[in-house]
């Protein structure tokens, strides 16, 4: 007679299995010792291979299926399977894997619906104030570095030193060299390269997707009057934004000139 491992039923040496909770139990040989060496479980194996690529998330989610399918054959083998640590390792490595796949789909979400969310009202009214960040700090700069004049590119406005070359007057995510916010992509020319003074400039915001994101498009130079038209034909002859002074004193401007 034996014992189950798992329900310590009183069993029979030929019988392959508890009746009474299916648990495999070792059958004795002739000898009266167990058949065959233990064998390490090859689901096991997949599962550590499977977490070493934890930063592959198919990879990750075998790594989890494959590592619990081999603890419950181990636990069944009653000492014919070995690898519950390795088991252990590829579910963990699975789980952590799974874990940083969810976090990054997260935050691509959360950047795309600040990017791209459809409130095209509120899109073209924080495109506007972010316009108007943007007439502030190149105002500022140019009387900062005077010999410079304008910045080269909108990097020079960012977060720094508060020098010529990062003169900290703007938020850094508004210093990428297209950067995007809310609905829409800012776009910035200098109007000189070289040694000399950039004594002119061009600013142009465009929805990111046209009529989802925003109806607008906006236009500022070194006039200072933030602009707006309905097409990409934006530019120094548009009409000025409701509040906008016109330096021709207001006169209306031939909407969808391009500079």
């Amino acid at each position: 007679m034996k014992q189950c491992p798992n329900c310590r039923a009183g069993l029979a040496d030929f019988v392959p299995a508890c009746p009474y909770c299916g648990v495999a139990t070792p059958v004795a040989s002739s000898g009266g010792s167990p058949q065959g060496p233990p064998q390490t479980s090859g689901k096991a194996l997949v599962s550590l291979v499977s977490g070493l690529l934890l930063l592959f998330p198919p990879a990750a989610l075998l790594a989890v299926v494959f590592g619990h399918l081999a603890l419950s054959d181990i636990k069944k083998s009653a000492g014919r399977l070995t690898g519950q640590g390795l088991a252990v390792a590829g579910l963990v490595l699975g789980y952590v894997g799974v874990a940083a796949a969810a976090t990054f789909l997260l935050a691509v979400a959360l950047v795309l619906r600040g990017t791209l969310r459809h409130d095209v009202s509120g899109n073209e009214a924080a495109a506007i104030e972010t316009m108007n960040t943007y007439r502030m700090a190149l105002i500022k700069y140019e009387l900062k570095c005077p010999y410079q004049g304008f910045p080269r590119s909108l990097a020079y406005l960012g977060p720094g030193s508060g020098d010529c070359l990062h003169a900290n007057l703007i938020d850094g995510r508004l210093s990428y060299r297209t950067p995007s916010r809310l609905g829409y992509q800012f776009f910035y020319q200098p109007g000189v390269h070289g040694n000399d003074r950039v004594t002119a400039f061009a600013l142009i915001a465009k929805p990111i997707l046209p009529g989802r994101t925003g109806t607008r498009y906006f236009y500022l130079d070194e006039g200072g009057v933030i602009r707006q038209a309905s097409s990409y034909l934006v530019g120094a002859r548009s009409e000025p934004v409701d509040g906008e002074a016109s330096p021709q004193g207001g006169e209306d401007q031939e909407d969808g000139d391009s500079r």
